[in-house]
């Protein structure tokens, strides 16, 4: 009977083919084993567990804080969403400006720097987001209740007020803590719907008096916003990824987790609120995580990508030209966009953590063109973000900068090495996931996509469903773009292998 470490106590994990096929248990066993290899904790300490069942929630008074449990708040996330970490509301500002607030669930209100609960964030930093499971950050009795702003919760939170111009620009802000309610539940698939006029608003929408007007006012500043961002370099780039679709604990199917408007509304309002935080805490003399993804060292292979679609991009990094390059190849051919994306993303480079100290000028984001960035908007599922609402209260009540900085520049390192652990746990078990849905079909024909093809092998993107697999046979005079009929001859779940041979498409 194998027995692994889960973090400081012992669990049990079956092999693989304990769990009936086809099912949840499966992949389950994939994603814990996927967890303990990369060094990530599935499971809390006894400590942690018990510290969270005794908690209850945090006293919603204190100096400085502001009651804006009357205001308009909503939150947009994903229709299963528990963990919810930001809510918003909008009002028209002098001019032709508006108000956006951004509520952030203060998590630090009860998890405590040295507990229990605060060492497994630390250790993972990251919730995982597995096909199988979500492995989150923080005990589910914290994220999705004590500090999460679920609808109807009177809760702690940071408030970041920015005024916008009709051009897109932070003209002012603010910071300071508040006790808000989230009068809305909201998702994002329903409101983008109704957003574009494809559908008619969501119930709650219907059934809230002025929550229409809210959201049209908010969807408005966060398009001038982006428009802002795209004038400057901000990149438009499409990687989709597959979402497992269970039936009870049977997986029935996997489907794209497309980009929308109420996904970019409120990621344009998050980028704004990072930028505001990171300009706070400089101006206060405190340090900072800065998120940071650096000029392109491989430029040249992003040059050398463009002219073989017959594009020319200067010498140079420049953010604007790629851009305007992406946007054009994304309406010639929206069909290999996708693949496009995905190749330029991995040319650009990951994006890390590191330590930014008052007074040095700082690095930047290439991608979202942005020069001041931090993580701080969502502490449920980051610890970086936990960190910077730390630092926040810290500055805001004039106490001392909470971490020395060795510790600071340690963090960075090590969140960013955990967050590619997870970013490796989640695309191992998306592709057992894959291998899994497709174990009964061997024997059938699909058609996809030629998306790489070297010396180390051609692969495929299938249409439907969205999966990749590679080509073992008939994959000569095949290259990227080409557009196959193959047929499916062997999956491996354990290693999330598909394996295709192939023919034209007649």
């Amino acid at each position: 009977m194998p027995f692994r470490a889960a973090g400081s106590r012992f669990a049990y994990h079956p092999p693989v083919s304990d769990a009936p096929p086809g099912r949840r248990g499966v992949l389950r066993a994939i994603a814990r084993r996927a967890m303990i290899e990369r060094g990530l904790a599935p499971d809390f300490s006894e400590a942690a567990i018990a510290d969270a069942n005794a908690m209850a929630p945090a006293p919603a008074f204190g100096p400085g804080l502001r009651d804006l449990r009357a205001l308009l708040w909503a939150s947009i996330d994903n229709d299963d969403s528990l963990d919810l970490d930001q809510l918003s509301v909008a009002a028209p500002a002098a001019g032709s400006g508006v108000t956006v607030l951004v509520a952030i669930a203060d998590v630090d209100a009860l998890v405590k720097a040295g507990s229990a609960i605060d060492a497994h964030a630390r250790a993972n930093t990251t919730s995982v987001y597995t096909a199988a499971e979500v492995f989150p950050m923080l005990p589910t009795r914290l994220s999705t209740d004590l500090t999460s702003l679920g609808e109807g919760k009177e809760r702690l939170a940071i408030v970041v007020s920015m005024t916008i111009g009709a051009d897109g620009a932070v003209t002012d802000s603010e910071i300071y803590r508040a006790r808000v309610v989230n009068h809305a539940k909201l998702a994002y698939d329903s409101v983008a719907a109704w957003l574009d006029d494809k559908a008619g608003p969501p119930a709650k929408v219907a059934a809230s008096p002025g929550l229409a007007e809210q959201l049209r006012l908010q969807d408005s500043v966060a398009q001038a916003m982006r428009g802002r961002r795209q004038h400057l370099g901000a990149l438009t780039l499409q990687t989709p990824e597959p979402r497992a679709i269970f039936e009870g604990d049977v997986l029935a199917d996997l489907k794209l987790d497309e980009r929308n408007r109420a996904k970019e509304l409120i990621e344009d309002f998050m980028i704004g609120a990072n930028g505001v935080t990171a300009r706070y805490l400089e101006g206060k003399g405190f340090p900072s995580l800065r998120r940071v993804l650096r000029s392109p060292e491989r430029w040249e292979r992003i040059v050398a990508l463009a002219a073989t679609l017959n594009e020319h991009l200067p010498d140079a990094p420049d953010a604007p030209s790629l851009d305007a390059f992406l946007r054009r190849q994304r309406q010639a051919d929206p069909l290999r966009f996708a693949d496009l994306s995905l190749a330029v993303v991995k040319l650009l480079g990951r994006g890390e953590y590191v330590p930014q100290w008052p007074g040095h000028a700082a690095e930047g984001h290439f991608g979202l063109a942005v020069k001041h960035y931090t993580h701080s908007t969502a502490p449920n599922r980051r610890f970086p973000d936990l960190v910077a609402q730390r630092l926040l209260k810290a500055a805001l009540a004039d106490l001392p900068v909470p971490y020395d900085n060795d510790e600071l520049a340690e963090m960075a390192r090590h969140c960013t090495s955990q967050e590619d652990n997870a970013t490796r746990v989640e695309r191992q078990v998306s592709k057992s996931a894959a291998a899994l849905l497709l174990g009964s079909r061997i024997g059938e024909r699909f058609e996809g996509i030629v998306t790489g093809a070297s010396s180390k092998g051609t692969w495929v993107r299938l249409f439907t469903p969205p999966v990749e697999g590679k080509l073992v046979h008939g994959f000569e005079g095949f290259d990227v773009g080409d557009r196959i009929r193959v047929k499916l001859t062997r999956t491996d779940v354990e290693r999330g292998f598909i394996d295709l041979v192939g023919d034209p498409v007649r």
